[in-house]
Order: C-alpha cells, then sequence, then structure tokens
C-alpha cells in the first residue's frame, strides 16, 4: 500500500482539518469539521483508509472487471437481457477501456463511450440503456472495492435522435376489426391469431404480455399482468417493476376475448406461441388486407396514441409506466370502480373511431 508523509492541516476560513494525499496517480482530499486534534485525526484515519487497500486492486484491468460483472448478470437477470448488456461491452465498452486499469477510469473516459455511440447514430433509447450498464458496472467495481468513482454527469447528447414510432391509422383500425381471413401456403383461411391482434390494440399489452397471458390471470373481467414471455421463449416478471399491474376489460376487449377459442390443454389465452410466431402471422395479415404494417410492439403504441385523451394517471396503470396496483387493492370498492370507469371510457374512444 501507499504510505502518508503528511498530515492534516486546519484551514481557518474553511474551519475545517484538510489533507491531500496521492495514489496511482489519483489525487484525493480529505475533510473534517471537527476541531482539535480528533478532527485532524479523523482527517488522516479517511486518507489512510484511502491509500490502503480499503480499495483493492486499483491496477486491475477493466476487462477483467467486465467478465465478473458480466457473470453476475447472467446470474440475476434474464437471458435476453444478459445478451444485450454482453453487445454493449464488447461495441461499445471494451474497445475504449478493456485494456486500461480500473485506476485510470476517469467519468470523461465513460462520457467518451458515449459520444462515440451518438457518433454512430444510436437512437436516444439505446444510448440511455449504455449509460445505464456504464453506471451499473462502476457501482459492481465500488463494490469490489476497486475504485471510487463515482459518475454524477454522465449525459445523453441532446441531438440523440427519438426512434421513430409507427401506429396503425384509423382506415387500418377499421380493416382490423372487420377482416378475418389472411393467406397460408397461398391459401385464404381463417386468421387464428385475429383476436390476439385485436386484443393487443384494445388493452396495450407488449407482445411478450399477450403471449404470456393465462385464462387464469382473469378474474371478473379484470386481467392481472404477471409474466411476458421474451425472444428467447423465456417466462419473466416483464419488463420492469411496473409491468406488473392489473386493469379492467372494456367491453370491446370483453366480445373479442369471447370470440377466442380455449385450445385443449393450453393454459396460455392465445395458444403457446413464440414471439416470431406471432410477428410472422401479424405480418402476413397485414399483407393480406392491405394495412400497412407494423411491428407487434406498434400495437402498443397504437393503443397509447388512441388512449392518449385519457387522464394521464390512468393511461399509466393501464400500459404498467407507473408504480403498480396492488393487486388485492383492485377487489375494493373504490379501486374496482375507478378500473370500470377507465374502460367505459376506453369503449367510448374506440366507439367513436370504429364507427
Amino acid at each position: 500500500m501507499d504510505k502518508r508523509t503528511n498530515t492534516a492541516v486546519w484551514h481557518e476560513k474553511q474551519q475545517r482539518w484538510q489533507i491531500n494525499v496521492q495514489r496511482d496517480g489519483v489525487r484525493r482530499s480529505f475533510y473534517s469539521s471537527k476541531k482539535g486534534r480528533t478532527g485532524q485525526r479523523e482527517a488522516n484515519k479517511k486518507a489512510d483508509e484511502w491509500l490502503d487497500d480499503n480499495i483493492r486492486g486499483t491496477a486491475t484491468k477493466v476487462s477483467s472487471l467486465w467478465d465478473e460483472y458480466l457473470e453476475e448478470k447472467r446470474l440475476t437477470t434474464s437471458y435476453s437481457n444478459a445478451l444485450r448488456i454482453e453487445s454493449q461491452g464488447r461495441v461499445h465498452l471494451l474497445p475504449a477501456i478493456g485494456h486500461l486499469k480500473i485506476s485510470a477510469v476517469t467519468e470523461q473516459k465513460l462520457q467518451n463511450i458515449i459520444n462515440a455511440a451518438y457518433k454512430k447514430g444510436l437512437s436516444r433509447k439505446t444510448l440511455q440503456g449504455l449509460k445505464e450498464t456504464l453506471l451499473e458496472l462502476l457501482k459492481f467495481c465500488r463494490k469490489s472495492r476497486v475504485t471510487t468513482l463515482y459518475p454524477e454527469y454522465l449525459y445523453i447528447p441532446k441531438g440523440a435522435r427519438i426512434k421513430g414510432k409507427h401506429i396503425l391509422q384509423p382506415d387500418d383500425l377499421k380493416k382490423l376489426f372487420t377482416c378475418e381471413n389472411t393467406t397460408v401456403n397461398n391459401k385464404v383461411v381463417f386468421d387464428e391469431c385475429i383476436y390476439a391482434y385485436r386484443f393487443q390494440v384494445l388493452t396495450g399489452l407488449r407482445p411478450g404480455e399477450l403471449l404470456g397471458l393465462k385464462w387464469s390471470d382473469i378474474e371478473d373481467d379484470i386481467v392481472h399482468i404477471q409474466r411476458s414471455r421474451n425472444v428467447h421463449d423465456e417466462l419473466t416478471k416483464g419488463k420492469n417493476e411496473n409491468a406488473v399491474r392489473s386493469f379492467y376489460l372494456t367491453d370491446l376487449a370483453k366480445a373479442v376475448l369471447k370470440q377466442q377459442p380455449h385450445y385443449e390443454g393450453c393454459e396460455y389465452v392465445f395458444g403457446d406461441m413464440r414471439l416470431h410466431t406471432y410477428r410472422y402471422h401479424w405480418h402476413n395479415y397485414c399483407d393480406y388486407n392491405g394495412i400497412h404494417y407494423v411491428s407487434p410492439y406498434e400495437l402498443r403504441h397504437t393503443f397509447v396514441s388512441i388512449a392518449k385523451n385519457l387522464p394521464q394517471g390512468d393511461l399509466k396503470t393501464l400500459v404498467g409506466h407507473s408504480d403498480s396496483m396492488d393487486t388485492l387493492g383492485v377487489y375494493g370498492h373504490e379501486v374496482d370502480g375507478e378500473l370500470k370507469q377507465i374502460a367505459k371510457s376506453l369503449d367510448a374512444i374506440y366507439d367513436k373511431l370504429l364507427n
């Protein structure tokens, strides 16, 4: 460890003890506002703890720490999220700072990674995800006692583009609720996913939430969203903590659900289907019916656009952008009444749009 060769000095103007020390080219100051020798000893102790191997292995390469961090994420997060983080490291982080010692990493070097990704034209949402990963990595390193760096001023450049979102327009929506056929092997057939498409537009469910929905999740016309199916066919708790939520079915959504057949031996409302299969069927349906194609996720955007005139709190509750609703709470008369009122407001909006 490095040894301290100086001692804390009292600064009358600031009314505090201060000591400056340096380790591996990094300079730090430590303070104590206690008067007398007690304060001097306190400031010196802070400096000694930092110089001592209270912080271990400052010469550790970032690449090694990244491997440790990534292994932890593989154990504690979904497979798809771990893949996303691994890709961020491989493409953006490791080429820039992987060869450096952790002691050589500065906040500006981290900002340079974000700036370089911005220059490549990545969207604001992607840059935000990269920033969050950088912050998580540094938090992991602080917990591992290899650094004290706490980035406070990382930012997303103002010019970062917002990824364009597309929605179904009114004419396309009318086709969706009147046309039921599609093509399979060049033959015109009834689309068995038609009620899934309609239900998603009427409820704003994410595609994974739609395909993870079980009949047991629907009680007394209240839908409890408790899981999601990701692109790797894993069942997860959903995109975030707000994804677990409950909402009351509109009359239109209830009518669609009544038409959906119960598949024998299958507990899932819309069948045991993978995301890529659902996307394939939806694409075929759009082609056959002359509907401008939007992605399955953009059916959720369609719902949000249609329901945007609802009070903001109601809309956030429906789509899972606010605190998770207490599942038990929906059985209370007050909350139940609120959910019904939201559903009635939605029915009025859809009735006007489709008729």
